[in-house]
């Protein structure tokens, strides 16, 4: 029997490609990267011992670079295991859970029709784009060169105009032949047993057609001249070819632009035509949008199919940000180890046409590299719901982040939520967790969260004794001592670092930097346990006052409130002794938020190097265990070059050297 495009289309985008080869090859560890969905093996179609045959699931295709055989899922099962045609679909529709179609005449003719109609969707789209060229097209035209389209743009994405008439496009179809249950099975006219006589469905429109994952136009979008039309997008109906919520505005084209010579893109899913054709002229290639609704699951894991963490960007109103909201509750069920989201939200009152217009790509690739993850979301977005300063408070944010984080299905991804959700309320709530001594309560650790799914992983605490790092025991003692002796391991450092207090005494001094930095600056983790507990009062000071209240009088009064007014006084002594300025009181602000940025950018540095000499302390454990003594000598000189860029970060003691003196926006300087 033959089968549809359709199905043959619709059970290959539901088996990975990769799962279809994996049960005949064994992926290459070193070349293979999963996360990309890139696979390599020895072919299994020619002996060979170095692997050459690669696979990609986003593009469901496999090539050996060996002896060039190359398919996709039905040629591999028919070329390899010998499986005629028909075989090789019931494999992979079995695969994709999809039952087999029953041999029907009907439905042969409908597949008969169905390209029949993408043949007179074709000829619709060549009458718009003839019509936008006419005396009727100029206010379009004009239109689309005030949005600054070249005429270039304009033809690459095949725009058009639908005149203001009842029946220009049905005569047009009518006389290429095109029947009336044709015209009307493909969504042109409104009809209808209360309509006597059928009328064009797009008028005064500029029309945007909509391609099918083969390149076919499928639908279209008009936007309306007139600023009187009740709608000002609208699209195709659902029709036998199009089906709104499995299709995204671009979809091929951003595709062909992650398989090419670069080929490591993400794709950006933004929010309307323009904005993706914007983007395209500015040299972003790889932008698709919904098409006028929110994104649907199943747009989603088209993104998912083209690549592991796609950036969803909204405009930064508020109708973006709940738009943004709505896409985290829909991916959050579905991610996966090496499958998420990253959000950018735009400058409020901006959208990706609006930044590329002036200024070309730079200011929206700037946007694009300030991503937020999918976690950084949800946290931010529940942090704004309110003031936690009560008990009562507190245990409905702790229950709430953990009934959206159950909603995870993968397993492992909602464990490392748990932990994840688990260390920001640790550190967020700290200072109201302490005993009277000052030391340290996790009742969090200890309480409702492993009650409520939080789990507290072993090891993981600041004292590891003997343990080396995340738990690994170093035997025998002997790595202990060759560590101590080279001087590489440093005891708790009690005064706080001259880069963390700039840091913390500069948004202290200018709460205002609070309004644009706040996710960032509530997610630092200070080294200093003085600092660490002075910015969760701060953090919960903050919480309570919004906007215009958040003052440094208010701040400093709450937090010597808190009993910080001492280390407070310690900090400004540091500062003015060092003569850094920029993070004084009197710094103007454009000197304080240049200040912090450079102080965050030493403080996420020195972070870095702390992680590396971890991770390389865990390693010369596991060698030490092994005994290679090879290894472990190398890891030691990667060690003592990691502990001296460090040392080298920390005899800068001069961060900002003179910056805002020179300036003149320092108010009072040289009286210090």
């Amino acid at each position: 029997m033959r089968f549809s495009n359709s199905f043959l289309d619709e059970i290959r985008d539901r088996v990975l490609i990769s799962d279809v080869i994996g049960r005949r090859v064994s992926w290459d560890k070193r070349k293979t990267n999963v996360s990309r969905a890139d696979y390599w093996a020895c072919c299994p179609f020619h002996g060979e011992k170095s692997p050459s045959f690669h696979c990609e699931d986003r593009k469901g295709r496999y090539h050996c670079f060996g002896c060039g055989v190359t398919g996709d899922h039905f040629r591999f099962l028919t070329e390899l295991e010998g499986l005629s045609f028909p075989e090789a679909v019931q494999t992979i529709a079995d695969m994709a859970g999809v039952a087999m179609p029953v041999a029907d005449p009907a439905m042969e003719k409908r597949e008969k029709e169905r390209t029949t109609l993408l043949d007179v969707m074709e000829m619709a789209t060549q009458f718009f784009q003839d019509q936008l060229q006419t005396a009727n097209g100029a206010r379009a035209r004009a239109y689309l060169r005030d949005r600054g389209l070249t005429g270039r743009t304009i033809e690459t994405f095949r725009l058009g105009f639908a005149p203001d008439s009842r029946n220009a496009l049905k005569e047009h179809l009518a006389g290429k032949g095109a029947s009336k249950e044709q015209i009307e099975a493909c969504g042109l006219v409104v009809h209808g047993p209360e309509i006597p006589v059928s009328y064009d469905r797009f008028r005064d429109r500029i029309m945007f057609p909509i391609l099918s994952s083969r390149e076919k136009v499928i639908a279209f979008g008009g936007r309306a001249m007139s600023p009187d039309a009740p709608a000002k997008y609208l699209n195709s109906n659902e029709t036998e070819l199009f089906h709104k919520g499995n299709v995204l505005y671009n979809f091929a084209r951003a595709r062909r632009s992650t398989q090419g010579a670069n080929g490591e893109g993400t794709i950006i899913a933004v929010e309307g035509y323009m904005d993706v054709i914007a983007l395209y002229q500015a040299g972003v290639e790889n932008a698709v949008a919904p098409l006028g609704t929110a994104l649907t699951e199943n747009q989603l894991e088209l993104l998912w199919k083209m690549t592991p963490q796609p950036v969803l960007c909204f405009d930064g109103d508020g109708a973006g940000i709940r738009a943004a909201n709505r896409a985290a509750d829909l991916a959050l069920p579905h991610i996966k180890p090496g499958r998420t989201v990253r959000f950018a939200l735009l400058p409020d009152g901006k959208d990706p046409d609006d930044l590329v217009r002036n200024e070309g790509r730079a200011p929206f690739d700037k946007v694009m590299s300030q991503a937020k993850p999918l976690a950084e979301m949800i946290w931010g977005r529940e942090l704004k719901t309110g003031s936690f300063e009560t008990p009562e408070a507190k245990a409905e944010l702790e229950a709430r982040l953990r009934q959206l984080v159950a909603v995870i299905a993968d397993e492992d991804v909602r464990r490392h939520y748990q932990q994840d959700m688990r260390d920001r309320l640790n550190g967020f709530f700290r200072p109201q967790f302490q005993n009277r001594d000052g030391g340290e309560r996790r009742n969090f650790d200890r309480g409702g969260f492993e009650r409520g799914g939080f789990e507290r992983g072993s090891g993981q605490g600041r004292g590891r004794g003997n343990d080396g790092p995340r738990g690994a025991r170093v035997s025998g003692g002997g790595i202990s001592d060759r560590l101590a002796r080279s001087g590489l391991v440093r005891g708790h450092q009690e005064t706080p670092a001259l880069r963390e207090s700039v840091l913390a005494l500069t948004v202290v001094n200018h709460p205002a930097l609070m309004q644009d930095e706040y996710d960032e600056i509530a997610s630092i983790d200070y080294d200093s346990r003085e600092l660490q507990r002075l910015w969760s009062g701060m953090l919960g000071a903050a919480a309570a006052v919004a906007g215009p209240h958040l003052t440094r009088d208010y701040l400093i009064e709450r937090l010597e409130e808190q009993g910080f007014g001492g280390l407070i006084q310690t900090l400004e002594q540091q500062i003015r002794n060092a003569r850094l300025w920029i993070a004084t009181e009197q710094a103007a602000m454009e000197d304080a938020r240049e200040g912090y940025r450079q102080a965050l950018a030493f403080h996420k540095r020195a972070k870095a190097l702390r992680w590396q000499k971890i991770e390389l302390e865990k390693e010369i454990a596991e060698a030490t265990e092994s005994g290679n003594e090879e290894v472990i000598d190398q890891l030691m000189r990667a060690l003592q070059e990691v502990h001296f860029e460090g040392l080298r970060l920390e005899n800068q003691e001069a961060i900002i050297d003179g910056f805002g003196v020179l300036s003149g926006r320092v108010k009072g300087a040289a009286s210090h």
